[in-house]
């Protein structure tokens, strides 16, 4: 910071600003692609696992009502939580239940946008 001439205030200089500018640029640029990667990381989880209540639910459904079909998402309700919720997608895709043998799976597992969901088969 220097004194401007006649002022008694002082002030920054356009050069001072324009590198404070630089500075916070590239910390965003570091700090946005890790964000990006870090949410799409939370999603793919979070889809996972709720791929894995729902194949749970679906196989004590069979165990308990005997039956070897496939069951309705209403027949799964009591089975997947206490308020009765279905899981829904946190990247906004929609579960298929499948038959008992075939595991549930995201509709974005197939498209473009499915690439955040990296591992959606159940083992």
């Amino acid at each position: 910071m220097r004194k401007i001439r006649g002022y008694p205030r002082a002030g920054f200089t356009l050069v001072e600003i324009m590198i404070v500018v630089a500075i916070i640029g590239l910390l965003a640029a570091i700090a946005v692609p890790n964000f990006v990667r870090a949410r799409q990381t939370s999603q793919s989880t979070s889809c996972l696992n709720n791929l894995r209540v729902i194949d749970a639910a679906k196989q004590e459904w069979a165990l308990e009502k005997g039956q070897t079909s496939s069951p309705a998402q209403s027949d799964l309700q009591p089975y997947i939580s206490r308020t009765g919720a279905f899981p829904t997608c946190p990247a906004k895709g929609n579960y298929t239940i499948n038959f008992l043998t075939n595991v549930p799976f995201c509709s974005l597992a197939s498209t473009n946008a499915g690439s955040i969901h990296t591992a959606v088969l159940i083992n």
